[in-house]
């Protein structure tokens, strides 16, 4: 067992689903993943944890976002399958596994709705839930130069079928779109430690892409 997945079973906020839980830490564990394993998880789910604890959330919200991030990306695979996008099909896994489990239908709508807003990380002004867990998903932006370079490689090798110049472009489109915003986390927290530090990685990787296009 891997410090990060003894970490993730340990925030596990759903003290009687130990067997759901086993289910997401498996799909998380599957050996191709590079990026999207349960590192990402663990650090997703501490980046909320420290969000939460600077932010005005109830306990309730808290646990809902928490178990977003569980689910957020659940499926994941470079090409999905059918068209349909991961966010949207880890979101309908969240809706399934989670009314399997009992859990109150309001509950489950709203876990749903979060994970699929990962697909563009949008939220309202006003949707502090949203705001949390998507600066907790993109606070490895920021992370330090050497965790980056990591980060960089591994999404890299998650689309080691794409040709250079093709990932190039599609991964500067992304970066690109990102920097437009008016900032790129929507937490005062995030913003506060994060936006600064993440910018100058993006921008930096952006001029590595560049010269491969």
């Amino acid at each position: 067992m891997s410090v990060s997945s003894d970490r993730v079973r340990r925030a596990w906020p759903l003290g009687n689903g130990t067997v759901l839980r086993e289910r997401i830490v498996a799909a998380y564990e599957q050996p191709w993943r590079r990026y999207h394993d349960v590192r990402h998880l663990d650090e997703v789910l501490a980046r909320i944890a420290e969000i939460c604890s600077a932010t005005t959330i109830s306990a309730e919200q808290e646990e809902i976002v928490t178990l977003a991030g569980y689910f957020h990306d659940v499926v994941y695979r470079p090409d999905p399958s059918d068209g349909i996008s991961n966010e949207e099909q880890s979101a309908r896994l969240a809706e399934a596994w989670l009314s399997s489990a009992g859990l109150d239908p309001d509950v489950v709508t709203e876990v749903a709705r979060l994970v699929r807003g990962t697909q563009t990380h949008d939220s309202a002004p006003q949707d502090v839930a949203a705001h949390v867990l998507y600066d907790a998903d993109l606070g490895i932006l920021a992370a330090d130069p050497d965790r980056y370079a990591q980060y960089v490689r591994d999404v890299r090798a998650e689309y080691a079928e794409v040709p250079d110049q093709q990932f190039a472009q599609g991964r500067s489109a992304v970066l690109e779109f990102l920097l437009r915003r008016p900032a790129v986390f929507a937490t005062p927290y995030g913003r506060d430690r994060w936006e600064a530090a993440a910018r100058d990685n993006v921008e930096q990787e952006l001029l590595l892409l560049r010269a491969q296009t």
